[in-house]
């Protein structure tokens, strides 16, 4: 076997289907089954059970699927330094971002851009769910997301926890909390709100979670991803709103008043977060360090 083998098998393993799998080769089927055939009658032993057009990995195909990873990972990484030591750090970087944002992400692009020129970047912002979907598909080298999400086939960086604050505009719904108040999840439910994000995903359940908790069930008026357009349906007295804290930075504007939720669990966490057993160029690994930098991370082996 060679590594163009290992490539077309792991490519198989993961999809489940010759038909997906030669698409994400960009070959056509006939090619890839023979190479299949070769490989069983090579190794001597069934790599996959047939099941109509689905495909399972047999015992002894698990096992080279481990081996075919690490193989190709290693190989990744050796082209990767052998090149960066003869012409330095360099490449390109696919960075999503999930749209509540994260005040990290400019600093250490500006920092990492003055030590390291010859990268570039392509950045994309979208929902935490569709984000973790290309991190999957390989279409992202990382993203940062609104935690909690499932990690199960993702490495991360936690990236700490930052307070959520209670938003409303002057024509708000309900009377407006005096300046410098705190406010109280008992408080909040009284409030139509929309929520800054999509049911289902983190800070969607986290929020109704905090709610559900305490024996409160709020008035869910709608949701929006989008927080641009949420800041201003809530300027515009359309509804209240929750939101971490470096997401309300970007709007502070005259008629959006924001109170700080006054409870210890208040809290919303963030992570980088990338696809776990995935070799990492050395630009990608110094680029995650300096977004986590002050929050005492050791990256995941």
């Amino acid at each position: 076997m060679d590594l163009k083998q290992l490539r077309y098998f792991i490519a198989l393993a993961e999809e489940r289907q010759v038909t997906s799998a030669a698409q994400k080769l960009h070959m056509s089927q006939p090619p890839l089954s023979q190479q299949l055939k070769l490989m069983e009658s090579e190794l001597g032993v069934q790599l996959f059970l047939r099941n109509g057009r689905q495909l399972e990995l047999t015992a002894s195909g698990n096992t080279l699927y481990e081996y075919a990873l690490t193989i190709t990972n290693l190989m990744d990484e050796a082209k990767v330094e052998v090149q960066e030591s003869g012409l330095g750090i360099r490449g390109k970087l696919s960075i999503g971002v999930n749209t509540l944002s994260d005040s990290r992400l400019p600093k250490a692009l500006s920092g990492f851009r003055t030590l390291y020129p010859k990268v570039t970047f392509k950045i994309q912002q979208n929902e935490t769910n569709t984000l973790v979907k290309l991190i999957r598909e390989k279409t992202l080298d990382m993203a940062i997301v609104r935690l909690p999400i499932d990690l199960n086939d993702l490495d991360y960086a936690l990236l700490g926890e930052e307070p959520l604050y209670f938003m409303m505009g002057d024509a708000g719904p309900g009377a407006v909390p005096k300046a410098g108040e705190t406010v109280s999840y008992e408080t909040i439910a009284d409030y139509p709100l929309l929520l800054p994000s999509t049911e289902g995903l983190g800070l969607y359940n986290l929020l109704l979670e905090q709610f559900h908790s305490r024996g409160l069930f709020p008035a869910i008026i709608g949701e929006c991803s989008d927080i641009g357009m949420l800041a201003e349906l809530v300027a515009s007295g359309f509804g209240a709103s929750i939101l971490p804290e470096t997401s309300l930075a970007r709007f502070k504007r005259g008629n959006i008043h924001s109170y700080r939720i006054d409870d210890p669990q208040a809290v919303s966490s963030s992570a980088v977060i990338w696809l776990k057993r995935h070799s990492l160029s050395r630009a990608m690994v110094l680029l995650i360090e300096m977004i986590s930098e002050g929050e005492g991370i050791e990256l995941p082996k």
